[in-house]
């Protein structure tokens, strides 16, 4: 049961106390205590403790400090990975309940301990001389389930628990059917003969109080420094310092506008929210680490003066209120993005900085809704793979419909829709608390290796929690290491933060333009591109206005084609109302922020600031209660009324509304992302080799490596493969010569990666095929991987003649060493007639091995020399004819039209290497069309929208390879 339900059951039946004790965890005893609370219900937390699912004993907190010697316990053996311990420590303000065991006569209990005895144990008490401890014994009535129906449905979780069939689930395995609520008097009854144990249980449970804080309380670290004065003027002097830093000394408006931030600021009591978040950033700066700030946090001018965030929101006229206003009950948020290998030394710096006992990871919580769920419950059931396949096969979902046991299956998979499957980590919250957390949850230590709450981010702001978004994302990694390549490779230093300059710069631009920007953060996806040229994105502004359009729900609400058009047309913008024009004005009156959409709000609807900013947040599936998001749609269109808006607009508005404020972002986030994309096309532009170089390292983007690797090429660098004496485990890159390295090489253990560089770095490089094996130790089929690579083609030996040696060298039992050798002994040398390998063959291996040719393009190993009657560079006049191309198959999107068919958009790339894009309607392409990478010949109309030439296909086909000359 939620504990929703579990309390309203109880209420229901005049229930007056009860007991939370999850097993092995605490998660829920705090929205417990608040549901309690509630419905007159006086709660006690508790934890139940298990050792590979057998019962050891229940924790019961007489008070706070109780609860938190429980959480405490359980933490300990988390974090430590060690079994819980058969007894229970000796707790100073928690009772442990032992299960009832049959040699009670015998037990010795502390006075903090009890045996819990349930309804169906009681004939066993009969004859044995229970007086020394009839004191001890209480009442144990678990509760796990409402009904019938939810106890089958426990059954049914137990078996996909337990990997096993529901006939196969024993008794000890899943709870009894009679733990469940019992009508009021029937417990009671059940104990008649032994009415001294209900009075034992009431007497333990009435010396219980959870004596925590009610109501709305915030559970953070409530100072910096230790005096909240001392925060406040330690905020002031580095808001003022940084303003002389950001805008210069004399910039009165800039010193208003950080004067009045700082009022709101201290009057909310964030000062030392901001000051932490400083504090983070201080610390990466000097370990010289690159970050991006972003959330809405970026709104606000303190934050850019704390350089804390880029976004200068003065210059695009940012609404500081979006972040933080004087009625806003939620918490702010900083989203702190670090390069992806830099991110956990941050948090390790918070967790010393602040103390593990006050720091920890935030959770997730994740439920069964995913519909893989449906082959679970059909692997419990004892069913057939091949009719669990049929059940998850979209293309039979008529079919499936009458079917009996699909049918008893979805009844299930409806029953468990809800319900939590696992606790995972949230993608980067952290939290730093005043007090030690474990008095409000227990920590758990997953393959993070870092301390993390049992609950997740909803749960933390209910509870009084505020985050710090500690993230990491790739995007900066490339930047980071293009600037380190530039810096090694052609010995110039970039100052990657003169971001203004950058948005200045016509070069730059043009790319932004032309949709030129693979590999460039947020601005490479083929539908960004489409937009970058539909718009003729040219400018700062534009971009970050893109950036937020570009979200799913605008373009399927038709507000991406209404703003592209209004961009190019302000002068025929058909506003819905004069609100609309007077606060969308510098959007061409299309919301294009989460700020458009609190104003609207606010001055269509005439609601208060915090009901809009709930409202938005409600839409972007951050708001819990469902009830209270209704209320507020409810108001929006009373308040409309009320202000007498007419009826039909006021429902287009909602529309609008409704449809963008769940995926849009704020103007802040848009433009530091914007920020960060001018960085990546900088480097793109004036060092694109070691931009790519570096796109590669960081593991890509968008699209898969052998992307980058073309790329890489169209930027006039040599690539080449692999090589034992040249390459290191990433891609590098010496001049103009680009060597991928060995991360990428399908088969290639670790730790060859990281020996064969690193033994060439001490000893020199390697002489021979003989000389490499003696000195890394390397096996015979990781040798014969780095030969069909051409990882040893310095030998100058074909590879047929170096499998044949190293079958003859390891052959003789070759010991390897990596000592160097005091007499070098020359191997016996073979004479073998010529052996040839051909480009083909390399491609092949290179296929195989790599993921893509090097030696010859995917067009170089088709069967057919037809390359299509046009290319991308010219496809534009030929808008309205049928035309034929070929296309190496990129990557494709599936979407739904609203028929809720499917349909796909494809990228490809012609013979020259050069983007086109296709659609696919359903009519065209009634069953999946794409049949994994290769190429494709393509019949299809070419058609045009914004000067963007996109093929409608007729027909479709993959077209047949050369074979493998080694297979043949």
């Amino acid at each position: 049961m939620s504990i929703k339900k579990l309390v309203a059951e109880a209420a229901a039946l005049g229930i007056r106390q009860m007991v939370l004790t999850d097993i092995n965890n605490s998660t829920g005893v705090m929205e417990f205590m608040r549901e309690c609370n509630q419905n007159g219900i006086r709660p006690i937390g508790g934890m139940e403790f298990r050792k590979d699912k057998k019962l050891l004993y229940i924790g019961i907190a007489r008070n706070r400090e109780g609860m938190k010697e429980l959480n405490d316990f359980l933490t300990e053996h988390n974090l430590q990975q060690k079994e819980l311990p058969d007894k229970a420590k000796v707790f100073q303000h928690a009772v442990v309940i032992y299960p009832y065991g049959r040699d009670i006569e015998t037990q010795t209990l502390n006075e903090n301990e009890y045996i819990g005895i349930r309804f169906d144990e009681l004939h066993s008490l009969h004859g044995k001389n229970i007086e020394k401890i009839k004191d001890k014994l209480i009442v144990l009535q678990p509760v796990f389930v409402a009904d019938r129906i939810e106890y089958r449905l426990h059954e049914y979780l137990r078996g996909i628990d337990l990997n096993t069939l529901l006939t196969m689930v024993r008794p000890e395995d899943k709870c009894s059917n009679t733990d469940r609520f019992l009508p009021l008097g029937e417990l009671e009854a059940r104990f008649s003969k032994y009415a001294y144990i209900p009075d034992n249980t009431r007497k333990l449970l009435d010396d219980c109080v959870m004596d925590y804080e009610q109501g709305k309380i915030r559970l953070n670290r409530k100072t910096f420094t230790g005096n909240k004065e001392d925060d406040k003027a330690l905020l002031e002097k580095l808001a003022t310092e940084g303003m002389v830093y950001r805008y210069g000394k004399n910039n009165k408006k800039a010193f208003e506008k950080i004067k009045n931030e700082l009022k709101v600021i201290n009057d909310l009591g964030f000062c030392s929210y901001f000051l932490i978040t400083w504090d983070i950033i201080r610390y990466s700066m000097a370990k010289g680490y690159y970050h991006v700030g972003r959330g809405s946090g970026a709104n606000s001018t303190v934050a850019f003066c704390l350089r804390i965030t880029d976004v200068d929101p003065m210059e695009l006229d940012l609404y500081f209120e979006r972040f933080l206003n004087a009625e806003r009950t939620s918490p702010p948020d900083f989203d702190i993005d670090y390069s992806w290998d830099e991110r956990e030394d941050v948090q390790d710096y918070i967790f010393k900085r602040y103390g593990k006992e006050h720091t920890a990871l935030l959770g997730t919580m994740s439920t069964f809704k995913d519909r893989s769920v449906i082959r679970e419950i059909g692997k419990v059931m004892g069913l057939p793979k091949t009719e669990i396949d049929g059940f998850t096969d979209p293309s039979k979902a008529t079919v499936n419909r009458d079917n009996a046991t699909f049918k008893k299956i979805m009844a299930i998979y409806q029953l468990m829709g809800e319900m939590p499957n696992q606790r995972s980590i949230h993608a980067g919250g952290v939290l730093i608390s005043e007090e030690p957390i474990t008095y409000y949850t227990a920590l758990d230590l997953p393959p993070k290796g870092m301390p993390t709450v049992q609950w997740d981010m909803y749960e933390a702001e209910a509870i009084g929690y505020d985050k710090y978004d500690i993230l990491s994302q790739r995007g900066i990694g490339h930047i980071k290491e293009a600037v380190r390549l530039v810096e090694e490779n052609q010995q110039q230093k970039i100052d990657i933060h003169q971001v203004k300059v950058f948005m200045k710069d016509a070069n730059l631009n043009n790319k932004l333009k032309s949709g030129n920007s693979i590999g460039c953060f947020y601005i490479e996806s083929p539908a960004m591109r489409q937009l970058l040229t539909k718009l003729g994105c040219e400018d700062y502004l534009t971009l970050v206005a893109a950036s937020s359009i570009i979200r799913p729900g605008v373009a399927q609400s038709g507000m991406m084609k209404a703003y592209i058009r209004n961009y190019h047309h302000p002068e025929y913008v058909d506003y819905l109302h004069p609100v609309m024009e007077e606060q969308l004005k510098e959007t061409f009156g299309v919301m294009v922020y989460q700020e458009d959409v609190i104003k609207i709000c606010i001055h269509y609807a005439g609601m208060d600031g915090t009901d809009a900013d709930i409202l938005r947040r409600g839409m972007s599936g951050k708001y819990r209660s469902r009830i209270e998001f209704d209320k507020l749609v409810e108001k929006f269109h009373k308040g409309a009324k009320a202000l007498g808006r007419p009826e039909d607009i006021t429902h287009e508005v909602w529309r609008q509304v409704s449809s963008f404020a769940g995926y849009s972002f704020s103007k802040a986030h848009s433009a530091s992302f914007a920020v960060e994309s001018y960085q990546s096309l900088f480097l793109k532009t004036y060092y694109p080799r070691e931009f790519m170089v570096a796109v590669l390292n960081n593991y890509g983007g968008f699209y898969s490596r052998w992307l980058y690797v073309h790329e890489l090429q169209k930027t006039g660098a040599k690539v080449h493969l692999p090589c034992v004496n040249i390459s290191i485990a990433e891609v590098s890159i010496k001049g103009n010569d680009a060597h991928l390295g060995f991360i990428g090489i399908q088969g290639l253990e670790g730790k060859f990666i990281e020996l064969i560089p690193e033994e060439r770095r001490r000893n020199g490089a390697f002489l021979s095929l003989e000389d490499f094996v003696k000195r890394t130790g390397i096996g015979l089929e990781q040798t014969i991987i780095l030969i069909r690579v051409g990882a040893l083609r310095f030998t100058g030996k074909s590879k047929k003649a170096l499998l044949w040696e190293v079958h003859m060298l390891l052959g003789t039992k070759v010991k390897p060493s990596n000592n160097a050798e005091l007499f070098q002994v020359e191997g016996k040398h073979y004479v073998l007639p010529e052996l040839i390998n051909t480009k083909l063959e390399d491609a092949y291996h290179e296929l195989e091995l790599l993921g893509f040719p090097l030696s010859l393009s995917m067009f170089d190993l088709l069967k057919t020399n037809y390359r299509g009657d046009v290319r991308t560079d010219n496809l534009i006049q030929y808008v309205g004819q049928t035309v034929k191309m070929v296309g190496l198959y990129v990557c494709e999107k599936t979407v739904h039209t609203k028929n809720n068919k499917k349909m796909w958009f494809g990228t490809f790339l012609d013979a020259e290497g050069n983007f086109f894009d296709t659609t696919h309607f359903p009519n065209n392409t009634p069953v999946y069309p794409f049949r994994g990478t290769g190429c494709y010949l393509i019949l299809g109309k070419v058609v045009e929208d914004f000067g963007f030439p996109s093929i409608e296909v007729i027909r479709f086909a993959k077209l047949p390879l050369v074979e493998n000359p080694v297979l043949a």
